[in-house]
């Protein structure tokens, strides 16, 4: 059984950091892509960053030049670094990963709350 554990999220004050991980286990099937979205309150969720098996990144307007994603493949975990956040970036944020095989699971999400 896939599960996705995430950690990492806050309160943080505007213009400070953040950084997210999420971990994969129950598969030994190869990952297609990772990836971060949020769900602001009161919105829909929306894609923040995404990062395919080479590689390649794609990363919403809103956070590009701000937050960055990594992989560890050896560990089947993501991570996002998140700089200069700003109070639109509050949202419970969910990890997810795409198995060749399997397909599309997500992790139980993490708050983030930029505040003063």
């Amino acid at each position: 059984q896939v599960q996705l554990v995430e950690s990492g999220g806050g309160l943080v004050q505007p213009g400070g950091t953040l950084s997210l991980s999420c971990a994969a286990s129950g598969s030994m099937f190869p990952i297609a892509n990772m990836g971060w979205s949020r769900q602001p309150p009161g919105k829909q969720r929306e894609l923040v960053a995404t990062m395919t098996s080479g590689g390649s990144t794609n990363y919403a307007d809103s956070v590009k030049g701000r937050f960055t994603i990594s992989k560890d493949n050896a560990k089947n975990a993501v991570y996002l670094q998140m700089n200069s956040l700003k109070p639109e970036d509050t949202a419970v944020y969910y990890c997810s990963v795409e198995y060749r095989v399997l397909g599309k699971y997500w992790g139980q999400g993490t708050q983030v709350t930029v505040s003063s």
